[in-house]
Parts: C-alpha cells; sequence; structure tokens
C-alpha cells in the first residue's frame, strides 16, 4: 500500500515533464500507475492487508494503513475508473492546452490521495488524505483559472468541504481520546460506545465532514456549481471518487455507530431530503452536466440513507448503489465531455438528432442510462431492488420511519426515472425543431473507449449478480446482525418490484410532464446557492464591525484593551476560583535584590528620559539585569543567549534611531497620565502574582527534573537546553525560526518596497573606491573622514576573526556546553554588525558577500530537511540518530545529527541579522547618501 502511494506521488512529480515531452499521449502513460495499483488491489482481494510505519507515535501520528473488503471496494472504483478517466484525457484535450501538465500532476496526485484515504485505518490519516482531496479539488475545479465562474466554483467547493473537514478533525481527536485510540480498526472492534455526550457530539461533528464531502441538504449546492470544471475532473472527482468520500465514511464507521443516537436522526431525514430536492431540480435544469450534477446530489442522498440504516442488508444495497452509479455516472459525464467537444454545447435545448449522428455514442449513453434509471438488467437496477428490500424489511427501524423512508426513496427514484429519460432523450432524441441541430465532430475510438468500458462494465454486474454479490457481501457480513438476502437480478414478485413498476411509470409520467415543470425565478425553497453568498456578506459584515470595534487604529487604545484583559480575567477567575497557598521567597542572595533594585530604577528611568538612545540604553540594562539573573541561578545558557539577544537588540534600535532627532521634542511629549499608570501598575502585580499561584499549584514533581537525563539519553547531549531546542522540542525551533525567515522577510519588503536586492555591494563596486589607499578594514576607506574612527578600524580588524571562532565554537560545544546554532548565530550576527559600524555599508559585503535571503532559505530548508532525513532512515521526524567513529589523531568522536538541524538555525539567524543590517543600515544608508 505505501508502494502504490509512493508510485503515484512520483508519477505526480514526473507529470509536467511526461506532458512537456509527449503532450497529451502523457496522460496514456500515466493511466497506468493506477491500472497497475489496480492490479495489487485484484491480487490481495479478500485478504486483509496491514502497513505500519511509526512517525510521530506521541502524538498518535503514525502511517497505518488498512485494507480490507471494504477498502477493496473502494479503491476498483478510484483507481480502475481513475485510470479511465487518464485515457480519456489524452484525447479529450486540444494538443496546445494551456496547463496540461499541472493537471495531470494534479489529477494524478488526487488518485493516489484518494487511495490514501480509503485504506488509511489511523483517522488522523485520514484526515490528512481527505484534506489533501480538498486541496486538489480546488485546484482541478479552478483550472480554468481565468475564467470568473471556475474562481467561484473552485472556493465554494474549498470552503465548504475544507470547513466540513475541520468540523470531522475536531470529532476525530474526541472520538480518539474517548476510544483511547485513533486506529478505525481498534473502534470497529470495541464492544461498546463510550457513554457520555461528548461522544454523540464527536459523531454529529464527524458527520458533518462526511455530508459536507458528500453534498448532502443543506451543502448541497457546491457540488452543482464545481461543474465549472474540465468534464475529466467531474467524470472522476464528482461521480465516482472525491463525493464517495463522505459516503465511504460513513459506511466505514456503520458497523460501531449506527445504532447510537445522532447517527438515524441527522443521516436519514438528511439522506431523503436530499435525493428529492435535488431530484426535482435535476428535471428543471437544461445543461446535460447540471442535470448529471444534481442527479449525483440525488443518488448520494439515497447511498448516504442506505449506509446510515445500519442493517447488512441495508449496507449491502448502498455498497452496490456506490459500485454502480461510480460505473454509470463516470461513463454518462463523459458522453457529455464528448457531446460539448463535437457540438460546442451542452444545452438541451439546442441540441438535436445526435443519436442517428452519432449512434455508438447514443448506445453507451443509453446503456448507462438504464443502470441510472435502475431498470433490468443493469447493475443499477439490481442495487435499487436491493434497497427497497432493504427498507422493506429493515427492523431496526420503527415502522413510520420505515414507511417514510421507502416513500421517500420511491418518489425520489421516480425523480430518477424521469431525468434519466429527459437526460437521454434531450440530448440524442429528435426535438420538435430540427432545424436547431447543431454541427457535429465524430469523436475517435479513443475518445470513446473509456465510456464504453464503464458502460459495458454496467451491464456486466447486473448479468453475473453472483459475483457481485461475493465481492461486496464481506463488507455487509461486518455489521451487526444477519445478511438475510443477497445480490440477484430476479427474486420473484415481491413488494419491491410492485414499488417498481410504480416508480417506473411515475417516472415515465413526470417526464410526459415536463413542460410544466419549469424553473422558477424564485424557488419556494429558496436557492441554496444565493444564501451562500447572502451568507458570506453577512460575515464579512460582521467580521468588518468587530474589527472596526476592537481595532480603532489607536496603538494605546489596543494596548490597553489586551493588558486591561490580562488584568481582569485571571484576577476574576483567581478570586471565584480555587486558591493555594503561597509561599514566596524574596530572593536568595542580596546579590539578586540589588540587581533587581537597578532594573526598577532603569525601567522607571526610561518612562522619564527625553533622549531617544539614552532610553533604549537603560532599556537594555533591565534584559541585561534579566540575563545576570539567569546566570545566578544556574542557567548560564540562557544568559547567554539573553545577553546576545540584548545587544542585537540593542544595535536594531541604533539603526533605526539614527532615522531620529535625538531628542523628543517638547511638543511630542505626554504628560503624566493617571490611568495608563494605574495600568502599567496593575499589569506590573498582576503577572508575579500569577506566577506565584501557578506555582503553588503545582502537585506533582516538576517536569525538569527528568530533563537533564532525557537530554542524554534521547538527545546524546549534556547541554539540556540546546537538546530540547534541536531534538525534544524540535518542532517548536522550526516554527520559530519559520517566524524568523518571516519576519526578516517582511523587514525587507517593508524597506525595499518592490524588490529584495541582491547581495550587500562590495567594495570594489563604488566609484570612489582606490585599491591603493590604506585602511584597515577593505571598505573603510570609502567613509567620510569624519566618521571614520582608526581604534574602532583597528579593534575590528583584530577581533572580528575571534568573534568568527567564538561563534563556531559556541556551534560545536552547544550539545553539550552552553551554546549552540542560536548562540552562534547571534554571536556571527554580532561580528557582521561589528564590521558594518567599522566600516560602512559596502563593508558588509566585504565581510559576506551572500544574499541574505538564500542564507534564510538554506537554513529552513536544512532544519526542514532533518524531518525528511528522519523518515527515510525509519525513524519519527526531527529525531536524532547518534554516530560515533574512532579516527586517527581525532581519537573517538561522537556525531549527533542533530547538529544539521542545529545548522539550519544557525543559518536562519545569521540571515536574519545580514538581512536587518541591509535592510535598516547599508540601505537606508545609501538613500540618505
Amino acid at each position: 500500500m505505501l508502494a502504490v502511494l509512493l508510485v503515484h506521488a512520483l508519477a505526480a512529480l514526473l507529470a509536467p515533464l511526461c506532458v512537456r515531452v509527449l503532450g497529451r499521449n502523457a496522460f496514456y502513460l500515466l493511466a497506468l500507475v493506477p491500472l497497475g495499483s489496480l492490479g495489487w488491489v485484484i491480487a490481495h482481494w479478500g485478504t486483509t492487508v496491514r502497513t505500519q510505519v511509526q512517525w510521530a507515535p506521541q502524538i498518535s501520528m503514525d502511517i497505518d494503513l488498512r485494507f480490507d473488503a471494504l477498502s477493496a471496494v473502494m479503491c476498483t472504483l478510484v483507481l480502475g475508473v481513475g485510470a479511465l478517466i487518464l485515457a480519456y484525457c489524452g484525447r479529450y484535450f486540444e494538443r496546445d492546452e494551456a496547463r496540461l501538465g499541472v493537471f495531470a500532476a494534479e489529477l494524478t496526485g488526487f488518485a493516489g490521495a484518494m487511495f490514501g484515504l480509503v485504506v488509511s485505518d489511523n483517522m488522523l490519516l485520514l484526515y490528512v488524505f481527505w484534506e489533501i482531496t480538498t486541496v486538489l479539488s480546488f485546484l482541478l475545479v479552478g483550472h480554468y483559472a481565468e475564467r470568473s465562474v471556475s474562481r467561484r466554483a473552485a472556493i465554494q467547493a474549498l470552503l465548504v468541504t475544507g470547513a466540513g473537514g475541520l468540523a470531522m478533525l475536531v470529532g476525530i481527536v474526541i472520538l480518539g481520546l474517548r476510544y483511547d485510540s485513533f486506529l478505525l480498526s481498534d473502534l470497529l472492534a470495541a464492544s461498546s460506545v463510550p457513554a457520555g455526550s461528548a461522544v454523540s457530539v464527536a459523531i454529529g461533528l464527524v458527520l458533518i465532514g462526511a455530508i459536507s464531502k458528500s453534498a448532502i441538504v443543506p451543502l448541497h449546492f457546491w457540488l452543482p456549481g464545481a461543474m465549472a470544471a474540465p468534464t475529466p475532473v467531474s467524470a472522476y472527482l464528482h461521480a465516482a471518487a472525491m463525493v464517495k468520500a463522505g459516503v465511504y465514511l460513513v459506511a466505514r464507521l456503520a458497523p460501531a455507530l449506527a445504532q447510537t443516537p445522532p447517527w438515524h436522526l441527522v443521516l436519514l431525514p438528511l439522506g431523503v431530503a436530499t435525493m428529492l430536492l435535488a431530484g426535482w431540480r435535476a428535471i428543471q435544469v437544461h445543461d446535460l452536466k447540471l442535470v448529471l450534477a444534481f442527479g449525483t446530489v440525488s443518488q448520494l442522498g439515497l447511498m448516504i440513507t442506505m449506509m446510515a440504516v445500519g442493517t447488512p442488508d441495508a449496507a449491502l444495497a448502498g455498497l452496490t448503489l456506490l459500485v454502480a452509479h461510480g460505473l454509470f455516472k463516470a461513463c454518462l459525464f463523459m458522453v457529455v465531455g464528448i457531446i460539448d467537444h463535437g457540438a460546442d454545447t451542452r444545452d438541451l435545448r439546442r441540441l438535436s438528432g445526435l443519436g442517428r449522428r452519432a449512434p455508438v455514442l447514443c448506445a453507451i449513453a443509453v446503456l448507462a442510462t438504464l443502470s441510472m434509471a435502475a431498470l433490468p438488467p443493469l447493475l443499477g437496477f439490481v442495487g435499487k431492488e436491493s434497497a427497497l428490500g432493504a427498507l422493506w424489511s429493515a427492523e431496526v427501524l420503527s415502522p413510520p420511519v420505515r414507511f417514510a423512508l421507502l416513500a421517500g426513496v420511491a418518489i425520489g427514484s421516480a425523480f430518477t426515472v424521469a431525468y434519466s429519460v429527459r437526460f437521454v432523450w434531450g440530448a440524442f432524441g429528435i426535438t420538435a425543431n430540427p432545424e436547431r441541430a447543431v454541427t457535429w465532430h465524430a469523436p475517435g475510438p479513443l475518445l470513446l473507449g473509456p465510456p464504453a468500458v464503464l458502460a459495458v462494465a454496467g451491464l456486466a454486474g447486473g448479468l453475473d449478480t453472483e459475483a457481485v454479490d461475493r465481492w461486496l457481501s464481506p463488507y455487509a457480513e461486518s455489521l451487526p446482525g444477519v445478511l438475510d438476502t443477497h445480490l440477484a437480478l430476479w427474486h420473484g414478485f415481491t413488494g419491491p418490484l410492485a414499488l417498481t413498476v410504480v416508480i417506473v411509470a411515475a417516472g415515465l409520467a413526470l417526464f410526459l410532464v415536463r413542460g410544466r415543470i419549469g424553473e422558477p425565478a424564485h424557488p419556494r425553497l429558496g436557492n441554496a446557492d444565493r444564501n451562500y453568498d447572502a451568507a458570506l456578506r453577512a460575515m464579512d459584515r460582521v467580521s468588518l464591525r468587530i474589527t472596526a470595534t476592537v481595532q480603532s487604529g489607536s496603538l494605546p487604545a489596543s494596548q490597553a484593551a489586551i493588558l486591561g484583559t490580562l488584568i481582569v480575567l485571571p484576577t476574576v477567575l483567581l478570586a471565584v476560583g480555587t486558591r493555594t497557598g503561597v509561599r514566596l521567597r524574596l530572593w536568595d542572595s542580596p546579590l539578586q535584590a540589588a540587581i533587581s533594585a537597578i532594573m526598577i530604577a532603569m525601567a522607571l528611568a526610561a518612562t522619564v528620559l527625553r533622549n531617544r538612545l539614552a532610553s533604549v540604553l537603560v532599556v537594555g540594562v533591565t534584559g541585561y539585569g534579566c540575563g545576570v539573573i539567569f546566570a545566578l541561578h544556574g542557567a548560564p545558557d540562557l544568559a547567554l543567549t539573553q545577553f546576545l539577544v540584548e545587544t542585537l537588540t540593542l544595535v536594531v534600535f541604533v539603526l533605526v534611531l539614527r532615522a531620529f532627532p535625538a531628542e523628543i521634542a517638547a511638543s511630542q511629549g505626554t504628560a503624566f497620565k493617571f490611568r495608563r499608570a494605574l495600568l502599567a501598575i496593575g499589569v506590573g502585580v498582576t503577572v508575579p502574582v500569577l506566577a506565584a499561584f501557578a506555582i503553588a499549584a503545582r502537585h506533582g514533581n516538576p517536569i525538569w527534573e527528568a530533563i537533564p537525563d532525557a537530554a542524554y539519553r534521547i538527545g546524546g547531549g549534556k547541554n539540556a537546553v540546546n537538546v530540547l531546542l534541536v531534538d525534544i522540542r524540535a518542532w517548536d525551533t522550526l516554527g520559530e525560526i519559520s517566524v524568523l525567515v518571516v519576519a526578516a522577510t517582511g523587514v525587507a519588503s517593508l524597506v525595499f518596497r518592490s524588490r529584495r536586492f541582491g547581495s550587500a555591494p562590495r567594495a570594489a563596486d563604488s566609484p570612489n573606491y582606490d585599491p591603493d589607499a590604506v585602511s584597515w578594514l577593505p571598505a573603510a576607506r570609502l567613509l567620510d573622514r569624519r566618521d571614520r574612527s582608526m581604534v574602532l578600524q583597528i579593534t575590528t580588524r583584530l577581533v572580528f576573526p575571534t568573534i568568527m571562532v567564538l561563534s563556531v565554537y559556541f556551534f560545536f560545544a552547544g550539545h553539550n556546553a552552553p551554546g549552540g546554532g542560536f548562540a552562534g548565530g547571534l554571536v556571527a550576527g554580532l561580528a557582521l554588525t561589528l564590521r558594518y559600524l567599522a566600516g560602512g555599508r559596502y563593508e558588509l559585503g566585504e565581510a559576506l558577500p551572500v544574499d541574505a535571503g538564500h542564507l534564510l532559505g538554506a537554513g529552513l530548508t536544512l532544519a526542514a530537511g532533518t524531518a525528511t532525513a528522519s523518515l527515510l532512515l525509519g525513524a519519527p521526524p526531527l529525531s536524532s540518530a547518534i554516530i560515533e567513529v574512532t579516527l586517527p589523531l581525532l581519537g573517538h568522536l561522537k556525531l549527533v545529527t542533530a547538529l544539521f538541524f542545529d545548522l539550519g538555525v544557525y543559518l536562519v539567524i545569521v540571515g536574519l541579522v545580514l538581512d536587518v543590517l541591509r535592510s535598516l543600515g547599508a540601505r537606508l544608508d545609501k538613500e540618505v547618501s
């Protein structure tokens, strides 16, 4: 199974290259991928195959795959139809179609994602594939991005199915915690459903995801809108694959959850309502694709209803309907694509006489439509008969509910017969005005082949019901109860057969009066698409009002709101909640009290000083004081980092303040404001009080007691802080350096405005460069004599190499001693800062002639690449491996692979400092000069 996923991923990556070399014929080559995967499915049919790869077991994110009876049916549909769709694309698209390579990659990747979805045993992994199909659907529906209709349809599908997926994720998390496992196999094997309302809420949330994906009322409107996609997308995603994901999820969970309270309450009424509403709409619309789209929604409602009943007979009928629908609906969508391709229209009111001009295409369409209308001897008839029989004998339902379901399914089936006949007659019949017939370009055999295969498969399934029953019944037998009936083309004269006769007669009658069933200007039940637009507009208005209320544009007001919440909310909760005794020790030594007094004095001085540089310096003293306290408490790593960060922050402040006057003008000064002082005092008191209560509330042993041992045992290092950063909590560090990259890019964007400049200019690039001039630094000779400092240049020339060596030392020693990539990068950044201050903007190019963006990208790529490297070695992502070797001269060496992650952090920090120096330093220097 893992090999199938990897092959599809590789094929998706190579698809653009294949299309560039082979043109549209590359689709035939790509079709071999799902076709070969289908061979694996057939070879393992009837067996249960498991694959498990540990990835992130601490958060239950392992790659757990399970292939069983239900997976086999879904995989056959996904891969078989997928191969035919790809072959169909080989002649559907023109030779010079734009973005064809990207389309091929997306369609191939979608087939792999659907395979991953139906074989995922881990519910979290299932959700990942679920959202991958959502994103790929968005891209495929919006393939014609230049059309506003396509863009709107893609966004609509993304919002609806994405929102449903997020609700489903919450439900999955709750179910996983309540069942103490995120594996579907464990959930299905549980003897009972855990008690409590949390499980009912979780089931409801999961069902929201299912009905959004399968376009069930009231979230059905996105599917007809998605018909703006190319026809192969409609034939695959919206007939055979993606929209079946919700039905599959309901079928997968039915054996364990079908008897829970929310199950029938949510699914049965919505399924019947979907079947009726969409069936009625299919009779009204005139676009062939829309007829099939609303028909798909109606059929999905029927499938959801049957899967939701929860009996083996209903499950067998629902699975049969699912297979039959995938065959005939994908076929009919391809037929519509051929009609649109050859007649340049899909409007039923413009088509006439295609039956005589394209008899083979007409025969294919009639065969598939007979299955859609559930007429013998097609597989659709077998499924519909089984559905009626299962509802007829469903003892788990009360008689009123059973009667209501039978009535709803019968009426919906009559609609199905009506729009099926309307589809064939409108597309291939002769209208009252034959002069409206359009021009016709006959399709070739390669275009007719894929839909013909599907139509014949529907006929073969109806004729050989024993084989179909043998393939589908293993899943039905997994539900509670006994499988009483089996699939057959003829069950004798029964109640369901009589009901079928009534359904067909009613459907033909509806077709005859179709002229009176026009599309109303103002639907009585409202227009779901317009309601969607109204909901978006309402959310926009609400968001604007909220934003205008809480973000007035005043920075002091926004800060006051945030800080006021920090004071009021925790204080109130602390006052009304449980309180524990607090024991305080003011200091461990008088030195701490002295440092604290200095920090307080500097903080107060920052509020009264009018010189900007002096204010920055006294604020810096508070930061250095904090670093001293870290050092006194035995945290040299934190102290070192604090000193380096504080120094670099001071440099950045100085670079910015160069563009401001030295003193704050009297007109800009603000008088003492009592409310602000009160707010500041409140925050200052609240934070230590909350910290004291939080510390006193601890009952167990603190985690820090286990960290040193875990750092050496797991990460192979004695410096617990560095091991936490690059191993145990490496995900956090990866996120933090990603934020740093974004921040650096933001600063550069604000300063450079139009584009990011390349590497810093070197001294030789200046027109005033004199190579014969004597200078301690290469670019210092370019500075104005008034800005030169011989002492600073000499000091920089002597100290810079030492600082860089110290930076490298911190980097390599950080795993066992104070230091690490972060500290080493900061030291290197300070060395670059010294070069800039001594030699000017050209000195940056001499010190490091590399584009800062390249350093940032290389660092982030190296840090993130360690996750992939760990997976390739069979280890969890971002985990470390310890390599010990003995070399001549060097002796015994111990290398931890986290060093490469730390190197990425080092490069990101150096790139960040270089970007800030070039943005706030060199670039501003150039503009001033």
